[in-house]
């Protein structure tokens, strides 16, 4: 009987100690995270409480603009419909041309519906969040081989189809997505656009390229997505075709 009690308050122990041990608490045993808590944890709640969020309650939306070299972060309260905008940060390089990527050693960024799957805080880039490139879209329409990966938002200022924003911006960018994720935040999405896709310059891509199939579907999809945000600040509906192409509403 002792032996069964004493287990039982083994198991007590051990399932309290699992369910305290957050994400953010395993994020913060690395020191660059720590460091980035040091360094940011003010600016952060700041950003939040000018725009009525509650750190404990945060979900994010990211968009990134090739062409205009920016990443927005926009955030709410789970319990809001609408997001925010919070702030826009500068992309200090890119590589490649206008257009998804394709391949392995191609350059290019892609661009596409995207969300963070990996936190990485001991990057060779300071800290990263990866973007799950390829997605089902690009499984389809990249190469069958070789389609490449590991695409990031990271630190730094150089890349090869990621997007740096210097080490100062990411210990920023970093903590609050490690906040939404603590919050339960399962996928926080990234959508990555060729340009801001205004009616005018939609047009002048479509013109540019539209003999080009892959790259015309592509945008006429983001471009759906664009301006379903744009309208009501809440996320489209995505729906991953077996083209390739997307369903968005």
């Amino acid at each position: 009987m002792m032996i069964n009690r004493l287990t039982i308050l083994i198991l007590l122990i051990a399932f309290c100690s699992f369910q305290t041990d957050s994400f953010k608490n395993q994020q913060l045993k690395y020191q660059r995270v720590r460091q980035a808590y040091q360094d940011k944890e003010s600016t952060m709640l700041t950003l939040l409480s000018g725009k009525q969020i509650d750190r404990n309650d945060v979900q994010i939306y990211l968009r990134a603009f090739k062409r205009e070299k920016q990443i927005e972060l926009w955030g709410k309260n789970k319990s809001d419909s609408k997001f925010k905008l919070i702030k826009t940060y500068k992309i200090c390089r890119t590589s490649g041309r206008i257009g998804p990527k394709r391949k392995q050693g191609d350059l290019q960024i892609p661009e596409g519906f995207y969300h963070i799957n990996r936190f990485n805080p001991y990057s060779k880039f300071y800290l990263s969040l990866g973007i799950n490139y390829p997605n089902k879209s690009d499984k389809i329409l990249a190469d069958k081989k070789n389609p490449g990966g590991d695409i990031f938002i990271h630190g730094a200022c150089v890349t090869i189809g990621c997007l740096p924003i210097t080490n100062n911006r990411i210990k920023e960018l970093y903590i609050l997505c490690v906040e939404a994720k603590n919050n339960g935040q399962s996928r926080i999405p990234v959508t990555i656009f060729p340009a801001k896709l205004s009616d005018e310059k939609f047009k002048r891509l479509i013109h540019k390229y539209g003999s080009d199939a892959d790259k015309a579907g592509l945008w006429t999809d983001l471009k759906k997505g664009y301006d379903i945000f744009n309208e009501t600040n809440q996320l489209p509906t995505i729906v991953f075709l077996n083209s390739g192409r997307h369903d968005v509403k």
